[in-house]
């Protein structure tokens, strides 16, 4: 089980590729981890670095370079790690991953695939391309190395009683309860149209979910990744879930009352936090930002359903 002894390795190894991200104090007692800082617009830059130096560490990176399957953040994270490390990345989205991230992809450089309209779609035409060409797999989520290196973020959170994360395949969550322990209360965000973390917990293992959610381009993995699974078991890592208007209203109100631009994954966290009981001093953990800045004023009119 990823421990945060794993966590604080990774830190080492990516300290001088990542940005050690700020907390603003909202108000006494409320924190904003603004991750969305973070290079390539989401944290997801943390556990791409751990993964590509892990693995150059132990002489097992390919001349073929890497491949990862993504909603779009994974991929972003990867192809700029990649990008900054001269290794070449292939990124496989589904067809309904936005064109922003699409094309930010492309301009780190990643040679782009496009299949199904999931993420699962997506890693099963990524796994046919690893065993094709022998390039490295960066899964999005369910890999130690990434677990790890996603954790890294909570090395830099001020002292607090909750932390509250957003959740897709669980990456995030389980660095962070890996690095935080029972120094915390850690509560897990999900879209009620993507339960993955809360599906898992009620069936006492990883299952397939359906995914749809405004959130879905970020949190839309269909089945939780079983290091998340295991961490968030072992840690009582706490499940709730929020509507899609939930979520447009948090991510609203993030850009108007802060001019915080951030995707709806993150804003999900926000939400979360209305539903949290006794939380103490809390850490709302902001993500990610790869959001088309034209719908914050407006969002379509399917997003508050």
């Amino acid at each position: 089980m990823v421990n945060r002894g794993d966590v604080e390795a990774a830190a080492r190894r990516i300290g001088s590729f990542v940005r050690s991200t700020p907390s603003y104090e909202v108000r006494p007692g409320l924190w904003f981890k603004l991750e969305l800082l973070q290079h390539s617009g989401s944290f997801k830059a943390r556990g791409a670095f751990n993964r590509i130096l892990a693995a150059r560490e132990e002489g097992v990176l390919p001349a073929a370079g890497v491949v990862v399957a993504s909603g779009g953040n994974a991929g972003l994270g990867v192809a700029y790690a990649a990008a900054t490390l001269g290794v070449p990345a292939e990124v496989f989205v589904p067809l309904t991953a936005p064109a922003t991230k699409v094309a930010r992809l492309k301009e780190l450089g990643a040679r782009v695939e496009q299949h199904g309209r999931e993420y699962a779609e997506a890693h099963a035409a990524s796994m046919v391309r690893v065993a094709e060409t022998g390039a490295l797999f960066v899964h999005a989520y369910d890999q130690p190395e990434i677990v790890a290196g996603q954790g890294t973020l909570a090395l830099e959170l001020p002292p607090a009683d909750t932390v509250v994360v957003a959740v897709g395949g669980g990456g995030l969550v389980g660095g962070v309860a890996a690095a935080v322990g029972d120094r915390a209360r850690i509560v897990a965000v999900e879209p009620e149209g993507a339960p993955t973390l809360h599906a898992a917990l009620a069936a006492g293992a990883p299952v397939d979910v359906p995914v749809d959610s405004v959130a879905g381009d970020s949190l839309g993995a269909r089945r939780v990744g079983g290091i998340a699974f295991d961490l968030a078991v072992h840690h009582k890592v706490e499940s709730i879930l929020v509507s899609d208007a939930a979520i447009v209203a948090a991510r609203r109100r993030l850009w108007q009352e802060h001019r915080l631009a951030v995707e709806h994954g993150a804003a999900a966290a926000l939400a979360g936090l209305a539903l949290v009981e006794e939380p103490g001093t809390a850490v709302v953990v902001l993500c990610g930002a790869n959001t088309d800045p034209a719908t914050l004023h407006a969002e379509p009119a399917h997003a508050a359903g």
